[in-house]
């Protein structure tokens, strides 16, 4: 007795390079994407005209309306002794590069807060200032 074979079911649309797309997509977008570190907290920059973005690659002070100093995850007088560290780290890797520090201050904060300040970051080493502010 002859058994005819089961018909043959159409194959569907494979899926595979379809998923092999997506995945290298992902890839990509991984590798392009520029990483930053998260801000220690919310700062409104003052508002001024200026002609000069801020250099990217530079070290990044925060400080807050109250005049709280932030560096990466530390805040006060540690956000100032991290801050120190990072920039004998960069001097080390690349000399008076890291002689420039960003100064991301809230619009907020008292005048004589950020000059109060200004005595300790220049005995730190830096002689570029930069206070980031808003396009008016």
């Amino acid at each position: 007795m002859r058994i005819a074979p089961p018909p043959r079911r159409a194959l569907s649309e494979p899926l595979l390079p379809m998923i092999n797309v997506v995945f290298l997509l992902l890839v990509f977008f991984l590798l392009a994407a520029t990483l930053t570190r998260p801000a220690p907290f919310a700062v409104t920059p003052p508002e001024a005209r200026s002609d000069s973005a801020p250099e990217p690659g530079a070290l990044t002070l925060y400080l807050d309306a109250q005049g709280e100093a932030g560096f990466g995850t530390e805040r006060g007088a540690d956000a100032l002794a991290a801050l120190t560290q990072a920039a004998q780290a960069a001097r080390a890797r690349c000399g008076d590069c890291a002689d420039t520090l960003q100064l991301r201050a809230d619009a907020d904060l008292p005048g004589e807060a950020l000059a109060a300040l200004l005595p300790q970051l220049s005995a730190l080493g830096f002689r570029d200032l930069s206070l980031v502010v808003r396009a008016k």
